[in-house]
């Protein structure tokens, strides 16, 4: 009976230190990380972009999917600080969505009113080399990148951003 009391004891403590939450790993690339380089274009190739040769300017990536709330909103909410702002010249927004269909896509893009040259569809969704290249397993992201594509912001805000337009 003296051994039942202590394997309760036990379990209890097991149990209340289950909720404790851990450390998790970061995901995605950090603050101080050298943003990868990749091309991207339309699937008609009408229009494609080279990370490579943005740099010398400040680029915002936007990740995101339609079917991700909390990523579209953020993406929206980028693009209309960006569209609304003087400063918008400083910074150029990429934005691309992991949506599987591109007429998924379109159609978010027209309902969002995103009016961007610089968005773009990977219909590998999760499963694209660039998705795996940023490590966005966790969740979708956005990365501020300075002159030289190192990654100064990770995860800003709309109102973050206008605080950046200065630079």
């Amino acid at each position: 009976m003296k051994h039942v009391k202590w394997i309760f004891v036990v379990l209890l403590l097991c149990s209340l230190t289950s909720f404790i939450e851990k450390d998790k790993p970061t995901s995605g690339l950090n603050v101080g990380d050298i943003a990868p380089d990749f091309k991207i274009e339309t699937i008609v190739k009408e229009q494609s972009i080279d990370l490579k040769e943005l740099r010398g300017q400040y680029v915002l990536l936007s990740f995101w999917a339609s079917y991700d709330a909390l990523s579209r909103v953020q993406n929206i909410s980028l693009n209309n600080v960006l569209k609304s702002s003087a400063h918008s010249n400083n910074v150029t927004l990429v934005s691309v969505s992991f949506d599987d269909y591109e007429s998924i896509f379109e159609e978010t893009v027209r309902k969002d009113q995103i009016v961007t040259p610089n968005c773009f569809v990977e219909t590998a969704g999760q499963q694209s080399k660039l998705y795996k290249r940023f490590k966005l397993k966790n969740g979708f992201a956005n990365y501020l990148l300075d002159v030289n594509g190192k990654i100064i912001a990770k995860n800003i805000s709309a109102e973050e951003l206008t605080s950046y337009l200065d630079i």
